[in-house]
């Protein structure tokens, strides 16, 4: 098979092949007598799954995947998956905190007006030292009293407090929340969230169906590489 045949197989060009070849992501091919590339059935196993592992793990841990595979270190592979699946498994328990955190928000009415770092502290059940490391992280924003100097908190600053609580509550690091925060100081308020993480768990959800149809495409190759030969039927 010419490079251009097993390119154009898969939509890619010619150089394209020839880059995943210098990568190791495609096993070395063999040359004809005059120089040129001659790729096999196996090769184009191996990139339809590399193109596959690419959706539900990335490029880059797509790519050490194919090199651990096609240098013979298949259990390397194999806890490169795991990470990866371990990584959206993360991510998936981050998506319920931050939804479990929003709902707990929703039947409080909208607060109003402002009010001081000790009565919100008590209204949350925590102390002011605490409402003063969450400022230093950048979770709250209370601006100072130009008289007294004493911390003024918003409502928009409350409801910030208030999520950042129900995150510390479920475990997560002050810098895991503060993005979370930012997030809902751009979107001005927790409501305009939910179209956000509808689409943050749709996205979860194609990344394991991608994840799937990589492991079914690399289990093939797999196989196609421990028949006798190494190539395929």
């Amino acid at each position: 098979m010419r490079p251009v045949d097993l390119a154009r197989g898969h939509g890619l060009s010619t150089q394209a092949v020839r880059n995943y070849e210098e990568a190791g992501i495609l096993p070395a091919a063999e040359r004809t007598p005059h120089g040129y590339r001659a790729y096999t059935p196996l090769h184009a196993q191996a990139l339809r799954a590399f193109l596959a592992l690419v959706p539900g793990h990335g490029h880059q841990t797509a790519t050490s995947i194919m090199q651990a595979v096609n240098r013979d270190a298949t259990e390397d592979a194999l806890r490169l998956i795991d990470d990866s699946h371990g990584q959206l498994l993360d991510d998936r328990r981050t998506l319920q905190a931050v939804e479990a955190a929003l709902r707990d928000l929703a039947p409080v009415p909208q607060e109003r007006g402002d009010t001081f770092i000790g009565p919100l502290a008590t209204r949350l059940g925590i102390r002011p030292a605490t409402l003063r490391k969450w400022e230093n992280a950048g979770l709250v924003r209370p601006r100072r009293d130009p008289q007294t100097g004493y911390r003024v908190y918003s409502a928009a600053d409350v409801r910030d407090a208030r999520l950042a609580h129900q995150l510390r509550r479920g475990g997560y690091l002050l810098e895991q929340i503060a993005p979370l925060i930012a997030q809902v100081r751009s979107a001005g308020g927790v409501a305009p969230l939910e179209s956000m993480l509808r689409d943050w768990q749709a996205r979860l959800s194609a990344r394991g169906r991608a994840m799937l149809t990589g492991a079914a495409d690399l289990d093939a190759y797999l196989r196609a590489r421990d028949r006798p030969g190494g190539g395929l039927p």
